[in-house]
């Protein structure tokens, strides 16, 4: 089941997308907390705008390096004893169709084409085999960041914090296997990342529970899962498409601020 959250010349509202109609099914309020009741309003995809289908309420938590590839072409091919974890600031997030802002710094700006995992209730410390039960869904995620900065400053936070720097969408899938889904990144069409999430090194319910051991995980928050390998940059003007097998496309223009 696809979740859409979108606005019609109102505020935000929630909607399970029909794709054979092309239209959404508007339900009856939030379906993390209200469940999944229609209001018997259906409204054409194209007379809505899609927004990012979740704000996390509290943190946007990211994993580095956990595709072998990307691994080697960062320059650390030594395995870690742990996942690598940080955050992004939930001012970070923005949906399909927004613009990825550009700061004003030095040096690269690139994308990190990513699955994200939405969590669906409060978790803390849960076990690896109980983890999958504490996702309400899954979507795409752009991992934008100021490539330069995080070598400069030696860690990641500004460089991955900018408002804008954390595209979501279009959609959040509730049902499928986030084990055996292939990522694919373009950049004005041009192919630039490819991965599976088969190749992670970290699969998703080992990052959970790791997660949920250092931070207590609440409705709404996501988990970025790491970006397969290949060229990142992109700038003013560009548009990144993400695509993630049965989910969907993010597509987002860059604009200098």
């Amino acid at each position: 089941m696809k979740i859409a959250r979108f606005s019609v010349d109102a505020d935000p509202r929630y909607a399970i997308l029909d794709e054979e109609e092309d239209e959404l099914i508007v339900l009856a309020g939030d379906p993390m907390f209200s469940g999944f009741q229609t209001t018997g309003e259906r409204i054409p995809i194209a007379s809505a705008k899609l927004l990012a289908p979740v704000i996390p309420r509290s943190k946007v938590v990211c994993v580095g390096l956990n595709y072998p590839a990307h691994k080697e072409d960062m320059g650390q091919q030594a395995p870690s004893a742990n996942p690598l974890i940080f955050l992004k600031p939930n001012t970070a997030v923005v949906g399909p169709g927004d613009a990825i802002r550009l700061p004003s710094v030095e040096g690269r700006i690139v994308h990190e084409g990513e699955l994200a995992v939405v969590i669906g209730k409060i978790a803390k410390d849960v076990p690896r085999e109980r983890a999958l039960d504490y996702v309400f869904g899954y979507t795409i995620a752009n991992d934008v960041s100021a490539r330069d900065q995080m070598l400069a400053d030696g860690q990641w936070a500004r460089a991955k914090g900018y408002d804008t720097f954390c595209p979501i969408g279009p959609v959040i899938e509730t049902e499928i296997d986030p084990s055996n889904l292939d990522i694919q990144t373009w950049v004005d069409g041009e192919p630039r990342r490819h991965g599976n999430t088969s190749e992670m090194i970290y699969p998703v319910d080992e990052i959970i529970a790791f997660a949920s051991s250092v931070f207590t995980l609440l409705p709404g928050d996501l988990i970025l899962m790491g970006t397969p390998p290949g060229l990142g940059g992109f700038v003013d003007g560009q548009v990144v498409d993400i695509e993630i097998e049965g989910i969907g496309t993010l597509s987002n223009p860059a604009k200098n601020k």
